[in-house]
Formats: structure tokens, sequence, C-alpha cells
């Protein structure tokens, strides 16, 4: 077991990654003061992996969609019982979610730390699916991605990435399609969990209130060794430019919604500068202190649920502004007019001294928080950046020059943009 403390002397706070023989990476901070602990046991394994090999394989395996997001839903349930009620008994609230680009179970708690780690380790790694309960799980799942196919909010994101992307499978809902579920069967669910949930591929995330030489026992007893699989996924090339520049769909809503997005070129980082530098710019560029946000908000261009923001992840990476407006067209021609100012009049340094500052801020607050502490440490071993740890935000945030963050503008092409509308 290969041990190792991560440190950063700028906000004096650091935390233990542990290399498990197992093949799983361990991270644990324990957090004075706090009462309650929340763990995240996840795998690099989201919705975006749909074409995947093992160094065993001859050929490379394409799965439909959805099937990330099925998993998530089938391992609560074991052949003996389910984790919801387990964890019912101890007290702790128990979850999961599936990403893009990963899958993580996860548990908060105040008290029975050990068994709720305990109970986390074992569903997780004790799979049973049948026939039965997988055909099951398929109308739960139909009728999940039914309802959010009506929902305006949803509709308006999922239109916008497929306008923007032409292979790139973050264009298809994480749940996947009523028709790609169809096709999924036990076995299916079996091949992929034994190839993704490998623990390799696997991180365990606990920060708070918790005894780590506790949590590294009961990993030793629980953490099954797992071979290398040598696994490999595929992302499909993505083109220049965007699909369509605008897309409609009419749903019942009252103010439009809208959603721009300006493509950002392959392989941008999840953590670390390039996330960090472009939220730095867009909030100095179009934040709510900015000249841009309080003329259009003035002018009734826009209302108060405006907002940009960084959307990316594993080859994806797309710089968003959406609300609500009565003209989103007119929204989009001030974004795109906005962008031809700044690259010609240069961006305000007091503002970006500003926003550096209130980023730096935010980025350091987030570490009183047990939740962002876990995630901020699964998300960095899972950016596949070398040398990332949970403090490279703020690191990045610390050390922008306002020459990083004007630079960044010229990444910022109208041919590369587009607009979602609902409406009415």
């Amino acid at each position: 077991m290969n041990k190792e403390i991560i440190r950063n002397d700028r906000v004096n706070e650091q935390y233990t990654r542990v290399r498990h023989e197992s093949g799983c990476t361990v991270c644990l901070c324990p957090m004075k003061g706090f009462s309650s602990a929340y763990a995240l046991f996840g795998a690099k394994y989201g919705s975006v992996d749909g074409v995947f090999k093992t160094k065993s394989d001859a050929v490379f395996t394409a799965v439909p969609a959805g099937i990330a997001h099925y998993l998530e839903h089938k391992l609560f349930e074991n052949e003996d019982c389910d984790a919801f009620k387990l964890y019912a008994e101890t007290g702790a609230q128990a979850n999961a979610y599936t990403s893009f680009d990963k899958t993580a179970y996860l548990f908060s708690c105040s008290q029975k730390f050990d068994r709720n780690l305990e109970i986390l380790l074992k569903f997780v790694q004790e799979p049973y699916f049948t026939d039965a309960t997988v055909q099951k799980e398929r109308g739960i799942i139909a009728q999940e991605i039914k309802m959010y196919d009506d929902e305006p909010g949803w509709r308006v994101f999922f239109n916008g990435l497929e306008a923007v992307y032409h292979e790139n499978p973050v264009r298809v809902n994480i749940a996947g399609t009523v028709e790609s579920i169809s096709k999924i069967d036990k076995d299916l669910l079996y091949r992929c969990y034994n190839t993704f949930y490998n623990l390799n591929n696997m991180v365990l995330s606990v920060a708070g209130n918790f005894d780590p030489d506790e949590a590294l026992e009961i990993c030793g007893r629980l953490l099954k060794p797992s071979p290398d699989l040598g696994l490999e996924t595929v992302i499909p090339e993505e083109p220049p430019g965007v699909r369509e520049k605008t897309v409609r769909e009419k749903l019942p809503c009252g103010v439009p919604l809208f959603q721009v997005a300006f493509k950002m070129p392959n392989g941008y980082s999840f953590v670390g500068e390039n996330y960090t530098h472009y939220n730095i710019l867009l909030e100095t560029a179009f934040g709510k202190s900015s000249k841009f946000y309080l003329d259009a908000y003035e002018s009734g261009l826009i209302n108060e649920t405006f907002n940009v923001s960084v959307f990316n992840g594993r080859g994806f990476f797309l710089c968003v502004a959406d609300g609500e407006a009565r003209e989103p067209e007119k929204v989009f021609d001030a974004l795109k007019n906005e962008i031809k100012r700044l690259k010609k009049e240069g961006l305000p340094e007091e503002d970006f001294n500003s926003v550096k500052k209130k980023t730096y801020g935010e980025l350091v607050g987030s570490l009183a928080s047990v939740e962002a502490v876990a995630s901020g440490m699964m998300n960095a071993e899972f950016s596949g950046i070398e040398n990332a740890d949970m403090f490279s935000d703020i690191e990045a945030a610390a050390n922008v020059a306002f020459s990083d963050i004007t630079s960044k503008l010229a990444g910022f092409d109208e041919e590369n943009s587009c607009v979602s509308i609902v409406e009415n």
C-alpha cells in the first residue's frame, strides 16, 4: 500500500492518497470539528463510454446508450436485500449519480461510519442481475426518460448539446433513449460492470468526521484485488463547427428558455487552469457585475436567471450562457457582439481582479464542505491530468494573470457557437 500526503501550503490543508493493493485509489481527508462524514465510491465510467476494449479483447465493443445509468440503478439491489434498507437502519443518507464521465455511490452520516462504509463497499462490489429484475428496471428508466423529455430546462440543455456536437456521445441523454435501453440485458450489464467497475478504474473518497485508520482497515477487508484490464475507451473525433446554429422546441413555459454555447477545442481539462481560467473569463465578461450584464438587464433583454458557466468533462468543453428571455435570439446576438467588442477593446482589468479574488475565495471556502472536499478529491483522480489534486483549481485561481485570461478570448469563434430555445 503506497501512501502519499497531498499538501497545499497556501491554504494549510492536506489529505492522504493511498494506492491500495486492490488497485483502488483511496483518498482520505479527516476534517476536525465536523460532525458528519461523506464518502464517494466512484468509477471512471459515464454515458460517453459506449465504445471500449480491454487488453484481452481483439476489437472494441459498442454498447447501447444509457447502460452506465442502468447499472447505477441496478447495483443498489442484490440477491439478499436493498442497500437503501441497510442505510435506513444506520440513519445514513445514501444516493448515487451517473454523469457523462463518471458514476458515483455515496453516503453521508454522523454516526456508525464503519458500518456505512462496509455497506457501500459491499453492495457496489456485489452485482446481481436477473432477466426479471432487468426487465422491471427497464420500465422504470423509460418513465424517467419520458418525464425529462417533457421538462423545458432539460430539453433546452440537451437540445443545445445536440446542436453543438456532431459525434461526441455527450449529445445523448445520460439515461439513453427508450429504444436504446430496450437492447440492454443482464449479460450486457455484467460485461460493462466487470469492465468498468474494476478497482483499477475506481476511487474511494472520504471526508469529514471519521478515523482514516479504521477506513483503511475496512478497505483491507472488503476491497477485492483486481487485475489491471488495460481498459481503453474511445470518444469519436469531433469535427470543428457546430451541427446547427439555432434549434427550437415548443413546450409549456412562462418565458422562453435559452442556452447559448461556445464550443471550445477538444482535450481541455476537467480541473486546473483551463476550467478555472475560463470560469474567470466568463464572469469577467458576462457575470452579474459586468458591463454586459448590467446593460442587458437594465434594457430588459435578460433577467436575473441569466448565468454563465463552463460545462466540461472527458472530451468536451463548452462555455455556456443560459436563462430566460423574451427574445433569445437577441441575447445570442448581443453575446456575440460583446465578444467582438472585448476582442477589440480588451477586458476591464479591474473587473478581472475582482472576479479573481471572488473565485479564489469561493474555492477556498468550499474546503469547509465535506461534500465538496470528497468530490474534489475524486474529480482530481478522474481528471486524467498528471499531478492533479484537490487543490489544482485553487492554485490556478491564485496564479492566474490578466494576460492568461485575455489570451483565451481568441478561442471564442462565432462559427463554433449556437443557441437552443424552448418556447410556448
